[in-house]
This record gives structure tokens, C-alpha cells and sequence, in this order.
């Protein structure tokens, strides 16, 4: 990866790292049920056009729905990344990153799951479950 702008990140140890080639400057948050279990409050959700990911032996992954693999390093336990399985399409956890700490949020999803200690301030679209999956059906992907 080279020429474009790129971030680079790390699990909490260090044994697992991640650079983002081209990476979007907004943020998308999870606060769906599953995501909260996992991330403790949200997942917050960094993309890009393309990753790097070294640490391959650190690496564990968990099959959390019939649509979506969650991975996090087995040495430290930090979460790493989210994959729709649908379309293989990867979102980082923000937090790996320290350029991120700059991003505003794009959008929450999930909204109607959040915990009511949860809200996050701004301006930014905000769906719900039932809009998230709609818009993903129109798509053309199945949940069934």
C-alpha cells in the first residue's frame, strides 16, 4: 500500500496489526445487542478501501450470526474487526487506531437497541434495526 493516505493501528499487546489504505474519516457505530456484548458499550466502525493485517497467529475469529464472523486477538483480547460474510466487506475497531480519535460519526445503527447509558451527541443519522435490515434486504442480502 502506498501513495494514498493510510493509518495504522494495533491491538492492545501489539501483536496484531492493522493499516487502512484510503480510510473513511467518519465513523459508523453499532448499537445493536450482539455489538454491545462484545465491545462493551457500541462497536465503533473503521473502513477504508483496502487493510493490511499482520499477527495472523494472534488472530482468532468467532462466527456471531449466520451473516457476520467478529475476530479479536487471542493473546490480548482486543476486538479487531467485524465481517459481513455476505460480502466479505471488513469494518475495524476504531479504537486500534489513533488517527480515528479525530473522526466525527457518520451514523449509529441499531439505534432502538442502544443502552439508555449509550447516547452518543451530534448530528448524524440514526436508524433503527428494522431500517438497517430493510435497506440491506433492498440490497439484495437474505437474514433468513
Amino acid at each position: 500500500m502506498s501513495g494514498a493516505e493510510r493509518i495504522e493501528g494495533h491491538c492492545l499487546c501489539g501483536a496484531v496489526k492493522i493499516a487502512i489504505e484510503s480510510p473513511k474519516h467518519e465513523i459508523e457505530i453499532c448499537q445493536c445487542d450482539m455489538c454491545r456484548r462484545w465491545a462493551g458499550s457500541f462497536y465503533s466502525a473503521q473502513t477504508g478501501d483496502s487493510a493490511d493485517v499482520s499477527g495472523d497467529e494472534a488472530i482468532s475469529t468467532y462466527r456471531s450470526s449466520e451473516w457476520a464472523e467478529r475476530a479479536f486477538c487471542s493473546q490480548c483480547g482486543s476486538n479487531l474487526w467485524y465481517r459481513f460474510l455476505p460480502t466479505g466487506n471488513r469494518s475495524f475497531s476504531a479504537g486500534l487506531f489513533d488517527a480515528a480519535a479525530a473522526y466525527g460519526v457518520e451514523k449509529e445503527i441499531f439505534v432502538d437497541e442502544r443502552a439508555e447509558w449509550c447516547r452518543i451527541e451530534g448530528n448524524h443519522p440514526r436508524q433503527t434495526g428494522e431500517e438497517v435490515i430493510a435497506e440491506a434486504k433492498a440490497a439484495g442480502f437474505s437474514f433468513d
